[in-house]
């Protein structure tokens, strides 16, 4: 039998960072799908920024969109 969903142990991604945060042992493991490179997080905007391919992937309720249709691309060099 699995625990009560108010037992901490039991506590997943969900819910363990605010709706705009993304929790930090995530971001230590995603990379872009495109590029395999590191990610930058924009907590202002709520995304996930991949200088090497230009794009920046949503993160929506709390969750990365790591596919490359659903990403914006980033309009200046210095971002």
């Amino acid at each position: 039998m699995s625990p009560p969903p108010s037992d901490p142990k039991s506590a997943d991604l969900r819910g363990s960072e605010p709706p705009g945060e993304i929790d930090s042992r995530l971001l230590e493991v995603l990379v872009c799908p495109l590029t395999h490179t590191a990610l930058d997080y924009d907590r202002a905007a709520g995304e996930l920024i991949s200088r090497a391919a230009r794009l920046a992937y949503p993160i929506r309720s709390g969750v990365p969109v790591m596919l490359p249709e659903e990403a914006r691309a980033l309009d200046t060099p210095d971002v």
